[in-house]
């Protein structure tokens, strides 16, 4: 979608402390009091890593982003998890989001959490 931008509308961004496997642009899960790590598949992620340095990591917790899909990802009310590889997919039970915008040639969607 070129016509209109939903970029950074409304991004909330918090640091947490970061296990080793948090890798900048998979999303993420809290794994401890204060901590976000690595998603397994089907997990329900808490937002997006845009940052791990020092063991601390900058997430996109709310507002609009764009998200790593596997899969196929519908537009409207949906709910995803984490595919277990950094990405998310449509799912039974996670994290209800509105996608408006799916990019399957660079398998992206623009969610807003």
């Amino acid at each position: 979608m070129n016509q209109v931008s939903f970029e950074e509308i409304g991004a909330v961004t918090a640091t947490f402390l970061a296990k080793e496997d948090v890798v900048p642009g998979q999303v993420v899960k809290i794994t401890d009091d204060g901590q976000v790590g690595a998603c397994s598949d089907n997990d329900a992620f808490c937002g997006l890593a845009l940052s791990n340095r020092k063991g601390f990591a900058g997430v996109q917790v709310k507002g609009f982003l764009t998200l790593p899909i596997s899969g196929s990802v519908s537009l409207g009310q949906v709910i995803l998890a984490a595919d277990g590889t950094g990405k998310v997919k449509s799912a039974e039970a996670g994290v209800t989001a509105l996608v408006v915008s799916v990019d399957d040639a660079a398998h992206t969607a623009v969610v807003c959490l």
